[in-house]
């Protein structure tokens, strides 16, 4: 049920994103004069759809940045009761709240209670992360070969991201787009700081 939703929830995004309406356009040959200005009204629209596309590529990273936590998590469990399949129920609840979190970000891209909006959902999947994890280390619920180094290295990498995530959104008051920014830069660090150190580290 898991990855559905997380499927579901990365195709809604890019459901969000809408071609303008077209204008009257008319196709010349490359060589003939006005060839290049006949083309202004469709990179006009690209460059109107460009801030909706880089939120949803945001959003987009968020959510394959949680799978892959979540599918992490997963593997260093031997067997799950009611209570852990709660918490997964509420972390999916998250999950699908994403989309929305997202859209609102960037049909108001410079407001901060939207950014606002966005980062707490980001901030309870992290929380509802943690609690997993923390739950199923004290239930017994995990794999014999999982050693404790390897929960605090989850744990300590949620908790690094998190608060990295608050600071980026700290800096809202200065620009909306900054903070945007830094949290993208965070997230496509965390899909390639395996292979970059010291970056690794988080």
């Amino acid at each position: 049920m898991s990855d559905g939703i997380f499927a579901v929830a990365m195709t809604l995004l890019v459901l969000e994103l809408h071609v303008p309406a077209a204008q009257a356009w008319h196709e010349r040959p490359l060589w003939s004069d006005g060839a290049v200005s006949a083309e202004e009204p469709v990179w006009h629209a690209l460059t109107h759809v460009g801030p909706q596309f880089l939120i949803c590529f945001l959003g987009f990273l968020t959510l394959g940045m949680f799978w892959i936590g979540q599918q992490t998590q997963l593997n260093l469990m031997a067997r799950a009761d009611r209570s852990l399949a709660w918490i997964h129920l509420m972390f999916l609840f998250g999950v699908a709240m994403v989309p929305f979190a997202t859209a609102l970000l960037a049909a108001f891209p410079q407001s901060r209670s939207a950014l606002l909006v966005y980062w707490v959902d980001l901030l309870y999947l992290g929380l509802v992360q943690l609690a997993s994890l923390r739950y199923a280390s004290r239930a017994g619920l995990l794999a014999e070969s999982t050693a404790p180094e390897d929960i605090r290295a989850i744990r300590n990498r949620i908790a690094v991201v998190q608060g990295l995530y608050a600071a980026s959104v700290a800096l809202c008051p200065i620009s909306t787009y900054l903070s945007i920014g830094l949290i993208i830069a965070l997230q496509v660090n965390s899909a390639v700081s395996p292979q970059i150190r010291p970056l690794n580290r988080f």
